[in-house]
């Protein structure tokens, strides 16, 4: 698939394939394509050229239920600033049609470790806790497929562990994950298959010893056709 805003061009020609029970980390450097990508794949954003099947099937032909099987964390992280962090993962669960929603909630705020701060308002929030909220809620509803754009923006140590335990569970229930970042030291560890993009053109990066951040400099510096 192709994506081309104006003369621009986002991405050229790009053909992935992702598979249930892998994180998959993209690098780039600003500009590259990740985020236009991540759009493509949430279906926000269409392609120029291509199509994108999740399973066989296009997003037009899975319509409204496939959007049900997405999670998206972005920059903008979509939380009510006036709403207290109980009340921001009820609004979205009940949008989703969670099941026993009351649970689901405790189980999210368990996760992210606000317990505690459960019935503040957001807005009193650090910009680290409302992202550990906002993973939350783009999981509240067991998504399929988690498309994570710099999930690591503003994380102490301990929270991107708790990121880093989550990447783990979804591996293990089998979602499809891609995670855009520039933050090669947290994502050490996490991924199972890294892609660069540079231009709008995609390379997959090999494992060939070394840490990430190493293997990407090595690809960066090469001839790209």
């Amino acid at each position: 698939m192709s994506r081309h805003f104006g003369r621009r061009r986002a991405l050229a020609k790009t053909t992935l394939t992702f598979r249930a029970g892998q994180v998959t980390g993209l690098f780039g450097p600003n500009g590259a394509g990740k985020t236009t990508l991540l759009g493509i794949l949430s279906t926000v954003v269409r392609p120029t050229a291509g199509e994108v099947r999740y399973g066989g099937a296009t997003a037009r032909a899975l319509g409204d239920p496939l959007r049900g099987r997405i999670g998206v964390l972005g920059h903008d992280l979509f939380l009510y600033g006036d709403l207290s962090a109980r009340e921001n993962l009820e609004f979205f669960g009940r949008l989703y049609g969670v099941e026993r929603l009351e649970d689901r909630v405790a189980q999210a705020l368990a996760s992210a470790r606000l317990d505690d701060r459960a019935h503040d308002r957001v807005a009193s929030f650090s910009r680290g806790l409302r992202q550990r909220l906002a993973l939350e809620r783009a999981l509240i509803h067991d998504p399929r497929l988690v498309l994570l754009d710099e999930p690591f923006t503003g994380l102490d140590d301990e929270s991107a562990g708790l990121l880093g335990e989550r990447l783990q569970k979804l591996r293990a229930a089998g979602a499809i994950v891609l995670m855009a970042t520039h933050d090669f030291e947290s994502a050490d560890g996490l991924i199972d298959r890294m892609i660069a993009l540079r231009a709008g053109k995609v390379r997959e990066i090999v494992p060939d010893g070394g840490s990430l951040r190493d293997r990407y400099r090595r690809a960066m510096a090469e001839e790209w056709a």
